[in-house]
C-alpha cells in the first residue's frame, strides 16, 4: 500500500487550499477554507476507496484524488470550450464542485467514513486495507457531500448541486433518470456535470495504475 511522506501531506494540503483562495472568490472562501481547516487531520489522512486496486485505497489518498480532479476538471473545460460548448457555468462553480465531490467520504463531524480494517484476513485476502465506518447512517456519496455542505451552512449553486449529485454519472443507477432522457425539457441544461464526471473518472483510472 503506497504511503505518503509528511512532505507529501503537507504539499497536498497546501494545493489544496490553493485551490479554493484562488478560485472560490465570493462569500464561501472563508466559510469553506474553516469548514476544512476545522477538519484538517481527517482531510489529509483519509482514504479515497477501502480496497487495494481501486482508487488511491491509502491514507492521504482523498486528497490527493480531489487535487486530480480539480487539475483535470480544469483542462476538461479547456478541452470542452476548444469543442465550441457554450459556457453555462463558472469557474468557481466548476472547481466548487470538484473540490466538493467526494466530500462525503469524510464521513461526519464526529466520524470518519472510512476506518482501518480490523481483519488481518480481509486485508491479506481481499487487499480490503479499510472498511466503511458502521456507526455512521448509510447514504450515496454524492448525497452525503450535498448534506455535509447544507449542514455546514455553505451555499450551493443548482449547477454546483447536480455536478456533485451527479459525478459518477450511470455508475450510479439513481443518476439514470437524469441522464437518461426523452424530451428536451427535462435534459441536464448545463454541461458541468458532464464535465466533472469526465475529470473523476480519468482521475480515478489514473490512480488505480500508480
Amino acid at each position: 500500500m503506497k504511503k505518503l511522506t509528511e512532505e507529501q501531506i503537507i504539499e497536498n494540503l497546501s494545493k489544496f487550499y490553493g485551490f479554493i483562495e484562488k478560485y472560490i472568490a465570493s462569500d464561501r472562501k472563508d466559510v469553506l477554507l474553516k469548514f476544512y481547516s476545522d477538519r484538517e487531520v481527517t482531510l489529509a489522512s483519509s482514504p479515497a476507496s477501502t480496497k487495494k486496486g481501486h482508487h488511491n485505497c491509502f491514507a492521504g489518498g482523498y486528497i490527493e484524488h480531489v487535487n486530480r480532479v480539480v487539475e483535470a476538471s480544469l483542462v476538461m473545460d479547456k478541452v470542452w470550450e476548444r469543442f465550441g460548448q457554450k459556457k453555462d457555468y463558472s469557474i468557481e462553480e466548476l472547481v466548487f464542485s470538484a473540490i466538493n465531490h467526494d466530500l462525503g467520504k469524510l464521513g461526519t463531524n464526529e466520524e470518519p467514513f472510512y476506518i482501518p480494517n480490523d481483519s488481518q484476513w480481509h486485508v491479506e485476502k481481499l487487499g480490503a486495507h479499510f472498511k466503511y465506518n458502521p456507526n455512521i447512517t448509510h447514504m450515496r456519496i454524492a448525497d452525503r457531500s450535498l448534506f455535509y455542505l447544507q449542514q455546514a451552512n455553505i451555499s450551493v449553486s443548482e449547477n454546483e448541486f447536480l455536478a456533485i449529485k451527479l459525478h459518477d454519472g450511470l455508475y450510479e443507477e439513481s443518476n439514470k433518470s437524469y441522464y437518461i432522457t426523452y424530451s428536451p425539457e427535462s435534459e441536464i441544461k448545463s454541461n458541468l456535470p458532464y464535465i466533472l464526471h469526465q475529470a473523476d473518472l480519468m482521475a480515478s483510472r489514473v490512480e488505480t495504475q500508480i
